[in-house]
């Protein structure tokens, strides 16, 4: 497929400067950009990386104009980008709507207006499914689940019993909403499962990642507000309560009845106990360990988590323990020549003997 730039300029609202009739085979990013393609540049410290790259064309960002190699001008670089390159690789199509014949639905279910659902997928006993939703090929939405509008559930996720799911949520593959949580009483030496009578609440835009697991609540609910955006392979334990808009990236893991406000950033590999409360619009660094409570408006960082700056100067200073030993060490030996030099003779002699 060859487009002209016009044509891509025209698709996104863009200011165009070069050759309109040049033609555009492709698009890809600054490091994969082929010739003939076109790629984007976000930001002008980016020229460098833009003059050495094989692209024919550009989509830039306002202020930057490279010399020499036609571009389209945007206010929203992303947004455009994503745009054109969804010309050259359109979309798969979508499901349509409709219940597959191969599809397992209990007869007390209640389907919505233009839900689709896909081959092997187990739709339990009186679950309802809001207008517009998918759910997909071996998806498992077990008995009493309660699904909003516009819901995609993708292939093999499973949500458990009485799980309650807002509008536009999207759940991604192979991710288990509403299992039991890890909570037992050792009675008589062995390890008992306690109540596990709860269920999950996911508030209206939550995005699940793949292969994520959210446990049910021991009685009511472990909820994640509206918003929020989780990862692939998060764990969220039993009784915690996620706040609105929260980011959970990659291999977070929450222990049980925790609690996070609004706006909530967790980087990679954070671990929280349980029973901690973590203020609004708090930022935690990759790999940190939260063992107490957290205020508001705060980053943190380290194991345990710290305020940044000073896990930072912390950081700094283990940097510099090696060449810190190293002048001790040099500073004994000239103490000890020192004193070795102000003995009198007969120290000296009486040392000798």
């Amino acid at each position: 497929m060859e487009i002209a730039l016009r044509e891509l300029a025209e698709l996104v609202g863009g200011r165009l400067t070069g050759d309109p009739e040049l033609l555009i085979r492709g698009a890809g990013t600054l490091r994969d950009v082929r010739t003939g393609e076109i790629t984007l540049v976000d930001k002008a410290k980016l020229a460098p990386q833009l003059a050495a790259s094989s692209a024919a064309a550009a989509v830039v960002c306002e202020g930057f104009e490279p010399a020499g190699l036609p571009h389209i001008t945007v206010a929203n670089v992303h947004a455009a980008f994503a745009v054109i390159v969804r010309r050259f690789r359109p979309a798969a199509p979508s499901m349509g709507s409709g219940v597959s014949p191969l599809a397992n639905v209990h007869p007390t279910a209640k389907i919505g207006a233009n839900v689709a659902v896909g081959a092997g997928a187990t739709i339990g006993a009186g679950v309802e499914i809001g207008d517009g939703s998918v759910v997909h090929a071996g998806a498992r939405i077990l008995a009493g689940c309660r699904l909003g509008r516009d819901v995609t559930i993708f292939p093999n996720a499973v949500l458990y019993e009485d799980t309650r799911v807002g509008n536009r949520v999207i759940i991604h593959a192979n991710s288990v909403i509403g299992a039991y949580g890890f909570g037992y009483e050792t009675t008589q030496g062995r390890h008992r499962l306690s109540a596990q009578v709860g269920y999950v609440e996911l508030g209206d835009d939550v995005e699940v990642g793949a292969c994520s697991t959210i446990d049910r609540g021991t009685y009511g609910a472990t909820s994640v507000g509206e918003g929020t955006k989780i990862d692939n392979q998060v764990m969220i334990a039993h009784n915690c309560r996620i706040g609105r808009h929260n980011l959970l990236c990659s291999h977070v893991g929450i222990a049980g009845s925790a609690t996070t406000g609004d706006y909530v950033v967790l980087a990679g590999q954070v671990g929280v106990r349980d029973h901690v409360n973590i203020g609004d619009r708090v930022v935690v660094g990759a790999q940190s360990g939260i063992m107490c409570d957290l205020p508001s408006d705060a980053h943190y960082l380290g194991s345990p988590a710290i305020p940044e700056r000073d896990e930072i100067r912390i950081v700094a200073a283990r940097a510099k323990l090696l060449e810190i030993r190293r002048q001790i060490k040099a500073l004994e030996r000239v103490v000890e020549e020192m004193q070795h030099g102000s003995l009198g003779p007969a120290d000296k002699h009486q040392d000798a003997a």
